[in-house]
C-alpha cells in the first residue's frame, strides 16, 4: 500500500471528529468532596516537606479544617435547596446531588471529625523515650520487633501519614453514596477501601495481629471488588450503559434508542440478574451482612481501635447509601426479584450477629458482631421500598455512627501493661474503679440494645415501622427477637462492669486529652438528644429521603 493511500485513509478517519467537548463540572455542587481530596493531597505534601517535629500538628489542623469546611459546604448546598427542589445530576452524569447524598455526606464528615480526634489522641500510653505516643506504629514499614522498629520508637517517630489516608478514605466515602453511574461507584469503592486496608495494618501494639487483620481485609475486599466489577460488566452488557438512569429505563422497558452494537445482548435477563446480584454482593460485603461478614470480627479486633471506630461508623453509612441508590434508582423494576433475597439476607444477618455475639469474650469482637446485627436491622428499612424506608435508614445510620465511634473511643481508655485491655474479664468491676467511664459505656450499650430514650430505640422503631408498613412484617418479628437476644449480651457487659468485684491486677483507665473527651462527649450527647427528641431529625431525614432520577 502506498504512502498516499495510507495518508488518505488516515485523513478520512480523522475528518468526522470536529472537536472534543470540554467536560462541564459543577465545582460548587462537588465542593465537599473536592475540599477533602484537596486536603488529603496537601497532607501528602506535608509528609514530604514539613519537618518531622511539626508534622503531627500540621496534619491534625489540616484534617479538622478541611472536614469542617466540607461539612459547611454540605450544609450550604442543603440550605440552597440542592437536597430538595434543586436536586440534580452533576459532573456530566457521574454524581447525584440530592437529599440522601447530602444527608449521608454530612454524617460521614461529622464521623470523620470525631475519627480525626481519636486518631490524634496522644495521652493514653505512657511517655516513651521522652515522646508522647499515639495508637499507630512508630514506623509502619519496619518489621515488628526488629531493630529498625526499636530505633524508630527511640527516636520518637510517629506515623502521621494516617491523617491523609483518613482524608482519602473519607473522600471516597463522600462519592460512594452519591455515585450516579457504575464506574464512579467502583472508583469510589477503591478510593475508600485502599486507605482502610493500610490503616488497619499500622497498630502500635499487637502489630502482627494488626497486619494479619489488614491482609484478611485486603484479600476478602479484593474478592468483593472483583465481584462488583464483574457485575458492572454484565450490567453494561445488559443495558449498553453504565449510567443508573439508562439501566433503569432498560429494566422498565422505557428506553427510546437502542445501541445497535449491543442490540443482541440488551434485555437479556440472565445478564441483568447475575450482574445485579454481583454488584449488590460487593455492597453487602462492605456493609458486613451475613454471609459476607467473615472479615468483620477479625479486622475490628486487629485494627487500631480508633481506625475500627471510624471504619465501623463511616463505611456502613457510605455502603448503605450506595445500596439504597442502587436498589431504589437502578433496580426498582426488579423489586420482586431482589426483595425476597434481601429479606433472607436480613434475617440471617440479624440472627447470626446477635447469636454469635453471645459467645464472644473480647469487647472489640463483641462490638463487631453487634455491628453485623445492626446491618440486619438497617436492611429491614432498605427492604421497605417506601419513602419512609429511605428516611428511617438515613436516621438510623446517623444515630448509629455516633454511638459506634463513642463506644470504640471508650474502649481505647481501658488499658493494662500490654496496651488496651479488650478481654471482657478485665472489664469486671470497672464501674467501681471509674464510674464515669463505665456509665458512658453503659449509655452506648443501651443505645445499641435499643432501650427507650436512646437514639438506638428511635432508629430501630423507625426502621421496623417502615418495614411493617412496607409489607415485611416477618422481618419485624425476627428483628424484635434478635434485639432481645442482643440486649442480653449488652446488659451482661453492664452487669459485669457494675456488679462484679474489681480484680487487684485489673486494668487502669487512662485520662485522655480533650480530643477523645470531645469524641465521647459528642457521642453521648447525640445518643441522648436523638433518643429524647428525635422528631426534628426524623423530619430532616424525611425531607432528605427523595432520590433524584
Amino acid at each position: 500500500m502506498s504512502a498516499t493511500a495510507v495518508h488518505s485513509l488516515w485523513t478520512m478517519a480523522a475528518d468526522p471528529i470536529d472537536k472534543i467537548d470540554a467536560p462541564k463540572i459543577e465545582y460548587g455542587q462537588l465542593s465537599p468532596t473536592l475540599i477533602v481530596i484537596g486536603a488529603a493531597i496537601i497532607g501528602i505534601l506535608v509528609e514530604a516537606f514539613v519537618p518531622r517535629k511539626s508534622r503531627y500538628y500540621v496534619q491534625v489542623f489540616v484534617s479538622v479544617v478541611a472536614l469542617a469546611a466540607a461539612f459547611a459546604a454540605v450544609v450550604g448546598l442543603a440550605a440552597g435547596g440542592y437536597g430538595t427542589t434543586k436536586a440534580g445530576i452533576a459532573a456530566m452524569g457521574a454524581i447525584a446531588v440530592d437529599g440522601p447524598a447530602l444527608f449521608l455526606q454530612g454524617t460521614i464528615l461529622l464521623a470523620g471529625v470525631l475519627g480525626v480526634f481519636t486518631f490524634a489522641e496522644r495521652r493514653l500510653d505512657p511517655v516513651a523515650h521522652g515522646n508522647r505516643v499515639d495508637s499507630f506504629a512508630a514506623q509502619a514499614a519496619s518489621v515488628p520487633g526488629s531493630d529498625s522498629e526499636q530505633a524508630a520508637v527511640k527516636a520518637g517517630f510517629a506515623t502521621t501519614e494516617v491523617f491523609p489516608l483518613l482524608l482519602f478514605a473519607i473522600g471516597g466515602m463522600l462519592v460512594f453514596p452519591a455515585a450516579n453511574d457504575l464506574l464512579t461507584l467502583f472508583i469510589a469503592l477503591e478510593v475508600f477501601s485502599l486507605p482502610l486496608y493500610l490503616l488497619c495494618a499500622v497498630a502500635r501494639r499487637k502489630r502482627i495481629m494488626s497486619q494479619e487483620a489488614a491482609v484478611k481485609y485486603f484479600l476478602l475486599g479484593a474478592f468483593a471488588s472483583a465481584f462488583t466489577l464483574f457485575g458492572i460488566a454484565l450490567l453494561y452488557g445488559y443495558a449498553g450503559s453504565v449510567s443508573y438512569a439508562t439501566i433503569a429505563q432498560v429494566v422498565d422497558g422505557t428506553i427510546g434508542t437502542v445501541n445497535p452494537a449491543l442490540a443482541d445482548t440488551m434485555g437479556n435477563d440472565a445478564l441483568l440478574l447475575i450482574g445485579a446480584a454481583m454488584v449488590v454482593m460487593g455492597l453487602l460485603f462492605k456493609v458486613g451482612a451475613v454471609p459476607f461478614h467473615m472479615w468483620t470480627p477479625d479486622v475490628y479486633q486487629g485494627a487500631p481501635t480508633p481506625v475500627t471506630g471510624f471504619m465501623a461508623a463511616a463505611t456502613k453509612v457510605a455502603a448503605f447509601g450506595a445500596l439504597l441508590r442502587l436498589l431504589y434508582v437502578v433496580l426498582p423494576g426488579l423489586r420482586w426479584d431482589w426483595r425476597p433475597v434481601m429479606m433472607g439476607v436480613a434475617v440471617v444477618t440479624m440472627l447470626g450477629g446477635a447469636i454469635v455475639a453471645i459467645t464472644q469474650t473480647d469487647i472489640k469482637r463483641l462490638l463487631a458482631y453487634s455491628s453485623i446485627a445492626h446491618a440486619g436491622f438497617i436492611l429491614a428499612g432498605v427492604i421497605a421500598t417506601t419513602p419512609d424506608g429511605v428516611s428511617s435508614v438515613l436516621f438510623y445510620l446517623g444515630a448509629y455512627s455516633f454511638v459506634t465511634i463513642g463506644a470504640f473511643a471508650v474502649v481505647t481508655l481501658v488499658r493494662d501493661a500490654g496496651g488496651e485491655a479488650t478481654h471482657l474479664s478485665k472489664w469486671a468491676g470497672l464501674g467501681r474503679r471509674s464510674p464515669l467511664v463505665a456509665a458512658v459505656f453503659a449509655v452506648f450499650l443501651l443505645a445499641f440494645a435499643g432501650i427507650p430514650l436512646t437514639s438506638g430505640f428511635a432508629g430501630k422503631f423507625a426502621v421496623f415501622k417502615a418495614a411493617a408498613e412496607g409489607g415485611a412484617g416477618t422481618l419485624v418479628v425476627v428483628g424484635v427477637i434478635s434485639s432481645a437476644i442482643a440486649a442480653f449480651f449488652y446488659i451482661r457487659v453492664i452487669v459485669l462492669m457494675f456488679f462484679s468485684e474489681p480484680r487487684p491486677e485489673g486494668p487502669t483507665v487512662a485520662v485522655p486529652s480533650p480530643l477523645t473527651m470531645t469524641a465521647i462527649g459528642v457521642g453521648v450527647a447525640v445518643t441522648l438528644v436523638l433518643g429524647v427528641a428525635p422528631q426534628y431529625f426524623l423530619d430532616l431525614a424525611g425531607q432528605a429521603g427523595v432520590f433524584v432520577r
